[in-house]
C-alpha cells in the first residue's frame, strides 16, 4: 500500500481522461442498452445518454483539487493507497450522482423506479467492471509516461570506480561541496533536503555540468536555487534554497555576479 504508484499531476491530462470517460460511458450505454435504454427513442438516447457520461466526467474533475492537495501533502510521492482512496471516493460519488440523475431526470414521478439495491447490483456494478479498467489504465499510462519523461531529463553525478552515483533532476540539485576525496551533494527529494556523499572531485563534476556555477574552490551551485546576496565582515555569500549559504571567493566574485545577473533578469 505504501509502494510508489505512477502518477501524473497534470490537470490537462486528467481532463483528457475525463473526456475519454464521458465518451466511453456514452458508447457503453448506447450499445449495451441497460436500464431500459432500448425503450428510448433515438432522440432521447442522444439527449440522456451523453448526460450520464458528462456526469461521470464532472465527478472525476471535481476530485482534482483533492487529488492535487493529497499529492502535495504526500510530498509528491503518490502511492498505491492514494490511488485506491481516489478510485473508491470517485466511484461512490459517481454512483450517488448517477442514482439521483436516474430518479430526478430519467424517471421523475414514476411509481416503480428501480430499487437502490437492484440498481446497484444489476446496473452500477456491471458498468463499473467496464468503466473502472479504462480509468485505471488511463491514469496508469499517463503516470508511466510522465515517469519515463522525468527519467530522461535526469542528470547523473557519477562516483569513481564502483562507487554509487546519484540520478536526479537538475532543478532538484541545489549545490555541491568538496569534501576531501568526495563531493557532498545537496538536493531536494520532494520538499525535503537531502545530502549524498559521492567519491569524485569537484573539478570533474564542474566540467561534466557546465550549467552549474562555481563560487568557490570548494563550492558549485545551481543558479536555479539562488535567492539573495549576503555580505558579512567583508565576505560574500549566496543564499540558496533551504537556507543554504554558499561562499563566494574573490576569484569568482565578478563572474558569479555577471552570471547570476544574466539568469535573474
Amino acid at each position: 500500500m505504501n509502494t510508489k504508484y505512477p502518477f501524473d499531476p497534470s490537470l490537462k491530462n486528467h481532463a483528457i481522461i475525463a473526456l475519454g470517460l464521458a465518451l466511453w460511458i456514452f458508447l457503453f450505454l448506447f450499445f449495451t442498452e441497460p436500464m431500459d435504454v432500448n425503450e428510448f427513442s433515438d432522440i432521447e438516447k442522444l439527449i440522456y445518454l451523453p448526460l450520464y457520461g458528462l456526469i461521470i466526467a464532472i465527478c472525476y474533475l471535481c476530485f482534482m483539487p483533492l487529488q492535487t492537495g493529497l499529492f502535495r501533502k504526500s510530498k509528491s510521492n503518490w502511492k498505491i493507497k492514494h490511488e485506491l482512496l481516489f478510485l473508491l471516493s470517485f466511484t461512490l460519488l459517481s454512483m450517488t450522482i448517477a442514482r439521483l440523475f436516474y430518479l430526478c431526470i430519467i424517471v421523475p414521478n414514476e411509481p416503480n423506479p428501480y430499487p437502490l439495491w437492484y440498481h446497484t447490483k444489476s446496473i452500477f456494478l456491471p458498468a463499473l467492471t467496464v468503466i473502472l479498467p479504462i480509468l485505471i489504465i488511463g491514469r496508469f499510462a499517463f503516470g508511466k509516461y510522465k515517469n519515463k519523461k522525468l527519467e530522461e531529463q535526469k542528470i547523473e553525478i557519477q562516483g569513481e570506480g564502483n562507487y554509487e552515483s546519484l540520478r536526479l533532476l537538475l532543478n532538484d540539485l541545489i549545490c555541491i561541496q568538496s569534501s576531501d576525496n568526495y563531493v557532498e551533494v545537496f538536493y531536494l527529494d520532494g520538499n525535503e533536503l537531502k545530502k549524498s556523499l559521492i567519491r569524485n572531485s569537484l573539478s570533474k563534476v564542474s566540467i561534466a555540468f557546465p550549467q552549474l556555477l562555481k563560487t568557490h574552490r570548494s563550492f558549485i551551485i545551481n543558479p536555479f536555487h539562488f535567492k539573495s546576496w549576503k555580505t558579512e565582515k567583508g565576505k560574500h555569500f549566496l543564499m540558496l534554497s533551504q537556507s543554504i549559504e554558499a561562499p563566494i571567493s574573490k576569484t569568482y566574485l565578478v563572474d558569479v555576479k555577471a552570471q547570476l545577473h544574466s539568469t535573474t533578469e
